[in-house]
């Protein structure tokens, strides 16, 4: 097995840090534990853009595979493909400008983009697992 065939599982474990770092982040700011805060924002953010770059080394490598499954399962598959993908791309701008906000001391709209970047985030990080589930585990390809 060569380290290209492993990045599948590696984007997943990330994914599963990621939503892990999100979810105690938001706990964390809920609770007024700004500096636990800030580590595990930071962190998610360090996870996800090495994600991101595994996932092109991957996808320029063995580029897309087709999905193996059959019937019911298929328009589930693409309708959470879909909004993952078009939700990725919304992702990257709202982590990016929140973070800038914060950054350069916009501590209200920080928090008022943050409420909108925290959900859309970790739907992109939950689903990626979901997909990586149904696309290499329940539904293999095909050799």
């Amino acid at each position: 097995m060569d380290i290209i065939s492993t990045l599948p599982t590696v984007e997943a474990i990330l994914n599963t840090i990621s939503a892990t770092l999100i979810s105690s982040g938001y706990y964390f700011i809920r609770n007024n534990n700004i500096p636990a805060h800030r580590i595990c924002m930071k962190s998610a953010l360090f996870t996800s853009v090495i994600f991101a770059i595994t996932y092109l080394i991957y996808h320029l490598n063995i580029g897309n595979i087709p999905f193996a499954g059959q019937g019911y399962i298929r328009p589930v598959y693409f309708s959470i493909l879909i909004s993952h993908v078009i939700l990725a791309i919304t992702t990257v701008v709202l982590v990016l400008t929140t973070v800038f906000m914060i950054i350069k001391g916009e501590t209200e709209k920080h928090k008022k983009l943050a409420r909108w970047t925290i959900p859309v985030w970790l739907y992109v990080s939950v689903t990626g697992v979901i997909i990586y589930l149904l696309a290499f585990h329940f539904y293999p390809p095909l050799d």
